[in-house]
């Protein structure tokens, strides 16, 4: 039997405990909240997406960082585990629109409450109220080369002596829910290497003022393009969100996370408001509305276009006054109309901040810790786990479910 100790109760701590504590070791949580699982409890906006059931290949191709040193954990305990951990632990299941899994209740409380009740089952010993402090270490100078290896975890209520620390403390997002770095001083004291901290799955900030005016209008089907230049960095279809700051939903969330350490300055990004038609097709659906509406004005003439409070803007854009009548616009001024409806543009001026940002990009660095067991390369009994590791993936329960997977692989590794 192994002491174990782990720093942190969210959904990498608690899968961490339940793993190592099923092995027969003596397992201590130790959660500086008064609850466990507090940012569980936001994720999904309250429901909480927390696996994703595609296939494994189609899985890895949503991880944006981390996709190699990844795999095996995921591997080793796939989507499937987890539902069947759950549903075996007496929380109903059910796959909603791209494979993402919730309770049927609707409460993201459930999984929190399941992943509590089925530690307790094993004999985990939780610590609420309890901050971790200091991971105390000790090196064996009688052989010169044997890295250090952990002996104590000190807290602000006592010292406890461990075979174990699990560091499972999450990023920077949500700091109001306990993610504050921790784990990123702890790894640093412990000579790892912090990769840079970047806002992960969050709005982008956008230099034109006509987003305001769009604030809360949602656009369904359409697709963004963002060029650093020339170069195309990433193109995405699904659902757009304008805000009073620019721009947020489902495909700028992920775009964030991919643009999240290139310079703001040389991006563009491009809204397609009618992908499904190209050109001379949305031309040629140009004409017949304006031969509909030939004696109104043009911006009467894209109703059956454009959400209406789209039409000022897009006229705007491309230098159309909305008085003019639809019998006197140039073919020139439709091919502009045209273009801008395929490719309006906008000037992303920064993301949102770690308040708002759903994960944290960067991390404690792949290359010093083990894949398979999640062990430190540089202190013996010392393991990192969840959002704290340099991975992050899209959203759609991607990041939750790595964070079960390098949990259990950080536990299940201690027999």
């Amino acid at each position: 039997m192994k002491n174990v100790c782990i720093i942190g109760g969210g959904a990498a701590g608690l899968m961490a405990a339940h793993a190592a504590a099923k092995n027969g070791n003596r397992v201590i949580l130790f959660e500086k909240n008064e609850k466990l699982g507090k940012k569980i409890y936001i994720t999904g906006k309250g429901r909480c997406n927390f696996t994703n059931c595609v296939s494994p290949e189609e899985f890895m191709q949503n991880i944006v960082r981390g996709e190699k040193f990844s795999r095996g954990a995921l591997y080793a305990f796939p989507p499937e585990n987890t539902l069947s951990f759950f549903e075996e632990h007496g929380m109903p299941i059910k796959i909603e629109r791209g494979n993402r899994a919730f309770p049927v209740s609707d409460h993201a409380s459930d999984v929190t409450k399941t992943l509590e009740i089925a530690c307790k089952r094993v004999g985990v010993q939780f610590h609420l109220n309890e901050k971790a402090e200091k991971i105390i270490t000790k090196s064996d100078m009688s052989d010169i080369g044997i890295m250090p290896r952990v002996v104590e975890l000190q807290t602000d209520k006592g010292k406890y002596a461990c075979d174990y620390v699990i560091v499972a403390t999450g990023g920077l997002s949500y700091p109001s829910t306990g993610s504050t770095g921790d784990g990123y001083l702890f790894a640093q004291e412990l000579g790892h290497s912090v990769t840079d901290l970047k806002c992960g799955l969050c709005g982008i900030n956008i230099k034109e003022e006509f987003c305001k005016d769009l604030q809360g209008l949602t656009l369904k089907n359409v697709s963004i393009c963002i060029k650093n230049g020339e170069k195309a960095v990433y193109e995405e279809f699904g659902e757009l969100l304008f805000t009073h700051f620019g721009v947020s939903g489902p495909i700028i969330l992920s775009a964030s996370s991919i643009i999240n350490r290139l310079p703001m300055p040389n991006l563009r990004a491009y809204i397609d408001l009618k992908p499904a038609l190209d050109e001379q097709t949305l031309d040629k659906r140009l004409l017949r509305d304006f031969e509909a509406y030939k004696n109104k004005r043009i911006a009467n003439a894209l109703v059956d276009l454009l959400p209406q409070r789209m039409i000022s803007v897009v006229l705007r854009c491309c230098g159309i006054s909305e008085s003019k009548a639809v019998n006197v616009v140039t073919k020139e001024e439709r091919a502009r109309l045209v273009k801008t409806l395929k490719n309006l543009p906008m000037q992303p001026t920064g993301l949102r901040g770690f308040n708002e940002a759903i994960i944290t990009s960067g991390g404690v660095a792949l290359s010093e810790v083990n894949p398979k067991t999640m062990e430190s390369k540089k202190v013996q009994g010392v393991k990192f786990c969840g959002e704290v590791l340099d991975i992050d993936a899209f959203t759609g329960g991607f990041n939750m479910q790595i964070a079960f997977s390098t949990g259990f692989s950080a536990g299940n590794t201690i027999v």
